[in-house]
């Protein structure tokens, strides 16, 4: 079995990736600048990837029928956006770190403008780090009402492949 490494590693110009900048900026409501860093498009486990200053801070995901840049766990961690955000209880982080999908009952506080199949981040209730990136299957104020059943569909998560990848 061959290993899963970054492939097709470029460096590239702001220009070239402003249009990923702005579409992670109307996903997340951030202003980022990173017009001067240092910065890189690669490919990893079927994954379009930008790595600023070495970091891998988004990545391209398929919903639906469209593709959306979205931040990373270490993107999250970077810029920390204050909306598309469900947080967990304690209870509920081991599952979460070996990959498995956000039931609703863990669920204690959800963004209200969460909507039924946008990408959202998922964080630690009692000290707000991130944990995880998945698509909400309900809505935010159903996410915080719901007592069983699955809310969240993981996505990417601390100590998956692409948060273990060395860059």
């Amino acid at each position: 079995m061959s290993e899963k490494r970054l492939r097709r590693r470029t460096p590239v110009r702001y220009k070239q990736v402003k249009h990923i900048i702005e579409e992670i900026t109307s996903h997340t409501g951030l202003n980022i600048d990173i017009s001067s860093k240092f910065l890189e498009k690669g490919h990893f486990d079927g994954k379009d990837i930008l790595l600023v200053d070495r970091k891998i801070l988004a990545f391209l995901i398929s919903v639906g029928n469209e593709k959306i840049w979205f931040p990373t766990i270490r993107g999250i961690l970077e810029w920390m956006p204050d909306t598309r955000w469900a947080a967990v209880d304690h209870g509920a982080i081991p599952f979460l770190m070996n990959g498995a999908d956000c039931m609703g009952a863990g669920i204690h506080l959800a963004h209200e403008s969460i909507e039924k199949g946008e990408l959202i981040w998922i964080k630690d209730q009692e000290h707000s780090k991130p944990l995880a990136i998945g698509m909400a299957t309900v809505s935010g104020l159903d996410m915080i009402k719901m007592v069983k059943g699955k809310a969240i569909e993981t996505i990417h998560w601390i100590g998956d492949e692409l948060w273990e990848l060395e860059t």
